[in-house]
């Protein structure tokens, strides 16, 4: 892809590969994926500004070109076309050589333009079958590039890694079918800060790289200075770098052909098990994409048999985040338990096998880095009256949902009205993306047929006659947290159960795709503590640092909840807004207290409200249950966030001991 002026909007050439300052580890994994596709993509992972698309964007210049079947839109081989290919046969026919292309596939690509599509209308009333090619088929033995990978939603990330992983792609649509090849190299990347993907996508990417910019002032400004020649004269610039650039992508090329006669012995097998065991990953997709690896930086080394050092090297990009079991643990593999695990697995090492740095790729990995999103367990001490206290153990949290139907984000909490889900009637408009209701759309046409002059079995359709189904699905929604972090709230005991209380339902909204945000209220003010975000890590260190004491500004938390939701409001109209108010009800601070808290509740109506009553004791005044009356919300007292155990809703449900 090709960029453009900041000062001119001028179209500017790709900034070379070779020209990009340090990260060893994403030039590797990028090359390493190219050379084999088979390894399933890298995720790329790092802030902002860390040239993450710009080395994407500019591998696609150093890729072999490919050879293509004249007039396929699927970009068909000459040599081995894909027999079921829609635009097919292609017995004898001509053929170009092309570049290989980079594809881009933006956040907001409805599910059509992805996939392809095919032309029902066409189908019921001509009996053809008219397929128009999505992103997956242009990207076929190329480059598919996803920035933001992250925010896109879940059933396309599936589908994407389908196809990266089968080979292939296929579009059914009431019945009628349609399957091309759709071999790419998937690259995925995406920042931390706003959300993560599920563990269950994750495990999908075969390679993961984080990424940070250097704090090497010397690098920093060697960064800046190829930055700025580049924008003054990007020719010049372009061919300070072209050798490189060619010398690259003829070693690439190279191990392509070299990767089918790699041998990958049964020692470097057991070694590739051993290292996955003793890191105690999920499945057997981290073996197989390991052992893919370690052949392909065999073949990129120019070896014909995998050693340890590949083993090592494929590890390191292959298990990081395979190891990830929450949304608040950071990705990472500790060296030394990788160095023991090689030892263990191969107690007299070989000759070729010197350590770290015997191969040719880069061998230094990055520390592991720590993380401030993992919860502390351990109390922490500040000055004043405040103090820090670490939460418990997370649990199983129960479902809360916004009251209603809503038409919002896709995710898992509340019943919306959806492209996908479970039909529960038909439309005549086209409402948003859908595909038409093929019995429905046939019933609307039945009786106009006469009418219409049909000869023969074919169905004559006009627009009018076209049915949409109306689907019920699940919305992600908005969770706001309003916190009492106030003296009352401040006992050790009740503020870890708080925490942890607070913990699961992060847990519970990142498992949901929801939005979160938190407001906190101590001494005599509130704060947004964190402004709506996807990244309920995020939340959860915020929570994790909260401290507390001073008196209960009730009515000004409140109040920083209600501003807070119209904010949001604006800015994201289809997440509805689910409030949870944790506090014991209490309000302390400034004059009228209960009663200027009272009337912030009444700004709250309409809002679906959770009360967590954190009051404990023998002598409980009952303020929360009184502030959730005012508030119109649901009333939980703090044992109550955990979700129904088996043994409770037999005992509920039988009257009896289970």
């Amino acid at each position: 892809m090709i960029g453009r002026s900041p000062s001119s909007g001028v179209l500017l050439k790709p900034y070379p590969f070779t020209a990009v300052v340090g990260l060893p580890d994403l030039r590797l994994a990028l090359v390493l994926s190219s050379i084999s596709p088979a390894v399933g993509g890298v995720l790329v992972r790092g802030e902002k500004g860390t040239a993450k698309s710009t080395m994407v964007r500019a591998l696609a210049g150093l890729l072999p070109g490919v050879d293509v079947v004249d007039g396929c839109r699927f970009s068909c081989d000459p040599a081995a076309p894909d027999p079921l290919c829609p635009d097919g046969p292609h017995d004898g026919a001509k053929s170009h050589r092309r570049p290989a292309k980079l594809v881009e596939l933006p956040v907001g690509a409805a599910e059509d333009r992805v996939i392809g599509s095919l032309h029902l209308e066409r189908a019921l009333a001509e009996g053809v079958t008219d397929f128009q090619p999505g992103l997956l088929a242009a990207a076929h033995r190329g480059l598919l590039y996803v920035d933001e990978v992250n925010l896109l939603h879940d059933h396309l990330v599936d589908t994407l890694l389908d196809a990266a992983a089968m080979g292939r792609a296929t579009v059914e649509r009431e019945g009628v079918s349609v399957s091309h090849a759709a071999r790419f190299v998937l690259i995925g990347t995406m920042n931390p800060e706003e959300g993560e993907l599920r563990p269950q996508l994750l495990d999908r990417f075969g390679l993961t790289v984080e990424v940070a910019s250097s704090r090497d002032p010397e690098q920093r400004v060697e960064v800046v200075r190829r930055r700025l020649a580049y924008e003054a004269d990007p020719d010049a610039f372009a061919v300070q770098y072209a050798a490189e650039d060619a010398q690259l992508a003829a070693d690439i090329e190279a191990a392509q052909r070299l990767l089918p006669a790699v041998k990958l012995p049964d020692e470097a097998l057991r070694r590739i098990a051993e290292i996955c065991a003793s890191f105690e990953v999920d499945g057997m997709r981290a073996d197989i994409v390991t052992a893919r690896t370690a052949v392909a930086h065999a073949a990129w080394a120019g070896r014909d048999e995998v050693t340890t050092d590949d083993v090592r090297v494929a590890a390191r990009l292959a298990l990081p985040h395979r190891r990830r079991r929450n949304p608040f643990d950071a990705p990472g593999i500790s060296e030394e338990q990788l160095e023991q695990a090689l030892q263990d697995a191969q107690p007299d090492p070989g000759p070729e096998d010197d350590g770290p740095g015997s191969g040719s790729a880069p061998s230094e990995a990055p520390e592991p880095q720590g993380s401030e999103n993992a919860p502390q367990g351990e109390p922490k001490q500040s000055g004043g009256s405040q103090k820090t206290v670490g939460a418990g153990e997370t649990f199983k949290a129960r479902v809360f949902r916004v009251k209603g139907m809503g038409e919002g984000e896709r995710g898992r909490r509340s019943r919306a009205i959806t492209d996908s889900g479970r039909t529960i009637g038909v439309q005549p408009d086209r409402v948003r993306e859908g595909r038409p209701h093929l019995v429905a759309t046939v019933k609307a046409a039945a009786p106009h047929q006469k009418a219409r002059g049909r000869v023969g079995a074919g169905l004559k359709l006009r627009p009018e006659d076209l049915r949409f189904a109306l689907r019920e699905g699940r919305e992600g929604n908005l969770v706001l947290f309003c916190v009492d972090a106030s003296g009352s709230m401040g006992a050790k005991a009740r503020m870890r159960e708080v925490k942890s209380a607070v913990l699961s339902l992060l847990l519970d909204a990142y498992q949901r795709r929801d939005k979160v945000g938190l407001v906190t209220f101590r001494g005599d003010a509130a704060e947004l503590a964190l402004p709506p975000t996807i990244s309920v890590d995020a939340a959860a260190s915020r929570l994790e640092g909260l401290p507390t004491g001073g008196r209960t500004p009730l009515a000004e938390g409140l109040l920083e909840a209600a501003r807070v939701l119209r904010v949001e409001e604006i800015r994201d109209p289809r997440r509805r807004p689910l409030l949870v108010v944790v506090t014991d009800g209490r309000a302390t601070s400034g004059p009228d207290a209960v009663a200027r808290a009272r009337a912030a509740a009444g700004l709250l109506g309409g809002v679906t409200t959770v009360v967590m009553d954190c009051e404990s004791g023998k002598m409980r005044l009952g303020l929360a249950a009184d502030l959730a009356t005012h508030l119109g919300a649901e009333h939980v007292p703090l044992a109550g966030v955990a979700a129904e155990s088996l043994a409770d809703a037999v005992r509920a449900r039988t009257g009896r001991a289970a």
